[in-house]
Formats: structure tokens, sequence, C-alpha cells
């Protein structure tokens, strides 16, 4: 009987740290999708205002797509220049993972 009861708790235990480990594995693999969408999206967003990228989108509005592609949704774009800084917000579960990222052409 008692060995039963040990046996219960250790997978109980067990159980419970699996959850609390997937949990935060999928949190940190959020977060680096939200990097890599705010990446991806300042790129854009720079090229295309500093001409780079032809195209006949606003440099946000092609920030804002870029991110899309990414699951993620851009919620702030400031261009100064040809330089841009965006945030953006990836879902997971019920909380969001967010990431800001800065981009300009390379001097030359």
């Amino acid at each position: 009987m008692a060995g039963t009861a040990l046996a219960a708790g250790v997978l109980a235990v067990s159980a419970t740290l699996t959850m609390g480990l997937a949990g935060f594995g999928g949190a940190a693999v959020t977060a680096q999708r939200a990097a890599g969408a705010a990446d991806a999206a300042a790129l854009a967003a720079a090229d295309a205002a500093s001409g780079a990228v032809i195209t006949a989108e606003e440099p946000c509005a092609l920030a804002a797509r870029v991110a899309a592609a990414s699951a993620a949704r851009l919620t702030s774009c400031v261009l100064v220049g040809v330089t841009a800084t965006v945030e953006v917000r990836v879902a997971f579960g019920v909380l969001a993972a967010g990431s800001r990222a800065r981009a300009a052409p390379a001097p030359g």
C-alpha cells in the first residue's frame, strides 16, 4: 500500500514538472519567433524607406505584412530617416511575447 502511494506521488510530481518544462519551452520558442519576426519587419521597413526594395507599399505597411507572415502582429513602427524601429507581438496561449528591433541600411 505504501509503495502504491509513493509511486502515485512520484508520477504526480513527474507530470507536474513535465508540464511546467513544456510550458517554459513553448514560451522560449515563442520569444524567439517574436525576435525573428521583429528583425525581419525592421529590415523590410528600412529597405523600403531607403529604396533598396522597390515597393508601392509604405515602409510600415510592408513591415506589418512581413510580421504577419511570421504569425506576428506589428504593434509599433517608427521611421526616422531610413532607420526603422518596430515592435511585434506573437500570441502564446492567453499570453503574448513581444520583441523590438531596429534596422538601417549599412553605411557606405
